[in-house]
């Protein structure tokens, strides 16, 4: 492998979401004694899930299945509402980390079902947000992947709204949205895209390196919709030698020239580290950064609530201020990163 130079995007890797899901997750493998189970990965990506699994974590894909009493928590992608009521009726402490972007989503539909629109849904059939999210009206959505399912519609009878899956590549996103209102010209759309930020960013980072680039590397798992989208956005960019990897060992022997680097919202910044010097670039890594993100998520409500309840407990036993592994206050002083790298409690 000769490659001259690395030019790694910015910004890349954990989005405020991710960040919270895995924090929300690690605040659990504190709280409680394992197992603790969560509904489907708490993110698409396998580095993430084997962590989790280590300390105890049990991903299960039917809620039916956790033990009654026992805690659970549920995933950033969001869950259907019938899957959200069998987990607290189940008896045990309930966290749901979904993403408040996904939420948002799930509002819009909601609002929009209750006012008699037919919702134009462009997401991926199978994958967990989309899942998740036409759970919220079924009667009144309609799956949107392409151009062909637009046109297959035929007549629609009443207002017509159009939402998104956060994680789609823009380039997908603004092609079936083109096509949507050339046919329907009065549907309705949020004010603010739905299309997540961080998602955005990341596409628009690594445009600018692809561009310069002799190869790419995408770093994430295949399950992950937002990393799939950066190989896609790295290919629409026209470099011929486009790579998704998880993580060093799946590098390419060939490389050369000038590699640009960039990894999904939900792949660690250890995986990044390491794919940087498996390429032991001879001219170094030059960091190209679009925006800077600043966004913090805090703990789901159910969480801050059982840390709060848990701190009183510390307090009138101890007499003294609440340990702080159970503080919430404390989330914000350190990060998935941090969660990830730790070897044992």
């Amino acid at each position: 492998m000769k490659v001259d130079q690395v030019v790694l995007a910015a910004p890349r890797g954990f989005c405020a979401g991710v960040e919270k899901a895995i924090k929300a997750l690690d605040w659990m493998t504190r709280v409680f004694e394992p197992p603790v189970y969560c509904y489907h990965e708490i993110v698409h990506n396998r580095f993430v899930v084997d962590y989790f699994e280590s300390l105890g974590v049990v991903f299960v894909d039917d809620v039916e299945s956790v033990p009654p009493g026992a805690p659970v928590m549920l995933s950033a992608h969001g869950s259907p509402p019938a899957v959200v009521e069998a987990a607290r009726a189940s008896g045990g402490a309930v966290v749901d980390a979904v993403c408040p972007l996904v939420t948002k989503v799930h509002h819009e539909l909601k609002v929009r079902a209750a006012k008699g629109y037919t919702i134009l849904y462009v997401g991926h059939e199978g994958h967990e947000e989309a899942i998740g999210t036409m759970a919220v009206a079924p009667e009144s959505v309609h799956l949107i992947q392409t151009r062909e399912d637009i046109d297959g519609l035929g007549s629609v009878s009443g207002p017509t709204a159009l939402l998104s899956q956060t994680t789609l590549s823009f380039d997908e996103w603004r092609d079936l949205r083109e096509h949507v209102t050339e046919k329907f010209p009065h549907v309705w759309t949020p004010t603010r895209s739905d299309l997540c930020f961080a998602t955005t960013n990341r596409q628009a980072a690594l445009r600018e390196v692809a561009r310069e680039a002799d190869s790419v590397i995408v770093i994430g798992s295949a399950n992950s919709s937002n990393t799939v989208a950066l190989t896609k956005v790295a290919e629409s960019s026209g470099c011929e030698r486009v790579f998704r990897v998880n993580g060093a060992r799946e590098l390419p022997d060939d490389l050369s020239g000038t590699v640009a680097v960039t990894a999904g919202a939900s792949a660690p910044e250890s995986l990044v580290n390491e794919v940087l010097e498996r390429l032991n670039p001879r001219h170094g890594v030059r960091v190209s950064t679009v925006v800077v993100e600043d966004e913090y998520f805090p703990p789901p409500p159910e969480l801050r609530e059982i840390l709060r309840t848990l701190c009183a407990v510390v307090d009138r036993i101890l007499m003294a201020p609440a340990a702080s592994n159970v503080d919430p206050s404390a989330d914000r002083d350190f990060t998935a990163a941090q969660v990830l790298a730790a070897a044992s409690r």
